[in-house]
């Protein structure tokens, strides 16, 4: 009875120890992963000229000249691995960018984020605080992630075609402003019969010219 006590309490020494070296071999699988993020994010074996700008470090200037061609010299990251043009390994290169600032680049080159909650039909248009990113083979100085003021510029929904549809055929009834959501305009123009006919005529204008729009502020689609 002894024996078979100290046969069990062996095999769950074993046990805890294959659990312990398990658990462990987890943990330090996890590290190594989170220590090398660029990894999953740089591809591997491309040329080294084609790699996002967070895979490589750079030797930049800021004191060149604005809209002009340089030439910085780049290393690539140590986790990242690239080649050159005849498919040789390759740490350090050079890069031929434009020198400018990442929050001076063209529109197309990076990304910012949108608002539903300003108004898009205003005098003076109004404008949103967004946050840009540049896009990933871009290169520029500086940060690439800043603030910017955008102009307010999203839909949510409506046509113009069929808001000037309603207008010209059913203004008198306020279709139109019913359409567009404006629901105190829309029944003054019911129980006026379109105003005798000038406020019909007066919004075929309005809505032709683009003056008129969503009462939620959007843009037509």
């Amino acid at each position: 009875m002894a024996a078979v006590e100290g046969s069990l309490w062996a095999l769950s020494r074993v046990c805890r120890a294959l659990l312990f070296l398990s658990q462990f071999c987890a943990l330090a699988g996890g590290e190594s992963t989170n220590s090398l993020p660029d990894v999953t994010k740089c591809p591997s074996n491309g040329l080294c000229s084609r790699l996002p700008a967070d895979c490589v470090d750079c030797r930049t200037n800021s004191s060149c000249v604005y809209g002009k061609p340089v030439t910085f010299d780049c290393t690539v990251k140590p986790s990242v691995t690239c080649v050159d043009q005849d498919f040789k390994s390759q740490r350090n290169f050079v890069i031929n960018m434009t020198c400018r600032f990442c929050w001076q680049l063209p529109e197309a080159d990076y990304e910012c984020s949108a608002s539903t909650s300003c108004m898009t039909v205003s005098c003076p248009r109004q404008r949103h605080a967004a946050n840009c990113t540049v896009r990933d083979h871009v290169h520029c100085l500086g940060n690439r992630t800043f603030p910017k003021m955008l102009y307010c510029n999203w839909t949510g929904g409506y046509k113009w075609s069929t808001a000037l549809a309603l207008s010209i055929t059913l203004g008198g009834f306020g279709a139109d402003r019913f359409y567009l959501g404006q629901w105190r305009e829309g029944l003054g123009k019911l129980f006026s019969f379109g105003g005798l006919g000038i406020w019909t005529l007066i919004d075929v204008l309005l809505i032709g010219v683009g003056y008129v729009g969503p009462a939620d502020g959007s843009l037509y689609i």
